[in-house]
């Protein structure tokens, strides 16, 4: 069933249960927001995405309010910009001012938005919180003075992971997320996954190894598979002078939705490890020599040859791994069977 509304003079047919927000994003109406997140159950925290509601009494979250038929709504009449403005400078009030070295500098949505509406951070002054920086696990930097209370930290490791290891603690403004009794993360309390650092809006949750080592605008994202399972999850690489820096979500990801476990997230590391074998090795006596990639293969190819031939096809196999995609698996199993003429092929994750 379909729901006829109106947003902004337009007319538009959209699908039932959707919300206001929703149904504005499918037709390329600009809401600003900051605690939106589609993998999320809607929260309305940041109060940014209020709309004009025909019949209302008072402005609507529109990322909570579901379309009715017959609706009209305004999304950017200049009391509701005025609200917004207002909302983002009490958000300013209480924000470090410190962009300059934030590391989510050029990143951060409370940045554009503050200069979007030309918001003036020192229009409300009054107390401040003065928490100290969370710094004690080799993954997550927290900085909870400032964290804008948007709740998608906690939404998304409460009802996405489901995992419980945050939630907002303490009350009104003082209200910060965090561990229970403000305990150390540690592997009994928290996956690692960096879920809460893929949704955080600003700078209070980040990728520790990344700190210092470069900013958004100064990294090349290169689209990849992660190769820890046969999942087949895709993020980023953050390439900066050739390195990776960092691994952050693709939310157009069929397979996992910008979704990743603490793997994907953090165990790009080896990529640029002095340990790592980069050229292929061939033994000689007691010792190895490094070969070029068509030396190698001819190798490899002329010793399968042999086997075969004095031995017959049964005594070579393939032995393939779950941290190849299905596609590589698959390939590997069909170049067995078409290439080599055996069915011996196998997998370590069959044990």
């Amino acid at each position: 069933m379909s729901q006829k509304i109106t947003i902004n003079n337009k007319v538009l047919i959209v699908e039932d249960g959707l919300t206001i927000l929703q149904a504005a994003r499918a037709n390329n109406i600009y809401i600003p927001t900051l605690c939106e997140d589609p993998r999320l159950e809607p929260y309305g925290g940041c109060r940014l995405c209020i709309v004009w509601v025909e019949g209302m009494p008072r402005p609507a979250t529109s990322c909570t309010t579901p379309v009715t038929d017959g609706m009209v709504v305004k999304t950017h009449t200049e009391y509701i910009e005025k609200l917004r403005k207002t909302i983002i400078e009490f958000m300013l009030s209480d924000h470090p001012n410190d962009c300059m070295m934030c590391q989510k500098t050029g990143d951060c949505r409370l940045q554009d938005l503050a200069y979007k509406y030309d918001a003036n951070y020192t229009k409300f002054v009054g107390v401040r919180r003065n928490y100290p920086i969370v710094d004690d696990n080799p993954f997550i930097h927290f900085e909870p003075n400032k964290c804008v209370l948007c709740g998608k930290c906690t939404n998304i490791c409460q009802n996405l992971v489901k995992t419980g290891t945050i939630e907002m603690t303490k009350r009104g403004f003082y209200s910060k997320p965090d561990t229970a009794f403000s305990k150390p993360r540690t592997p009994e309390n928290c996956q690692f996954c960096g879920q809460c650092i893929s949704v955080c809006p600003v700078g209070a949750l980040s990728e520790r190894p990344s700190l210092g080592k470069g900013r958004r605008h100064e990294m090349k994202l290169v689209r990849t598979t992660c190769t820890y399972c046969g999942t087949g999850c895709n993020f980023y690489l953050n390439v900066k002078d050739e390195k990776v820096v960092k691994v952050t979500s693709d939310y157009d990801a069929v397979v996992n939705k910008g979704n990743l476990c603490i793997k994907g997230r953090f165990g790009y590391e080896f990529i640029h490890h002095p340990d790592r074998i980069k050229t292929p090795l061939i033994r000689e006596g007691d010792g190895y020599r490094e070969a070029s990639w068509d030396e190698a293969l001819t190798l490899v190819s002329t010793k399968f040859t042999e086997l075969i031939e004095k031995y017959g096809n049964d005594s070579v196999g393939a032995f393939s791994s779950s941290r190849c995609s299905n596609e590589e698996n698959f390939l590997i199993g069909k170049f067995a069977r078409t290439v080599m003429g055996t069915n011996n092929v196998d997998n370590c994750a069959r044990v």
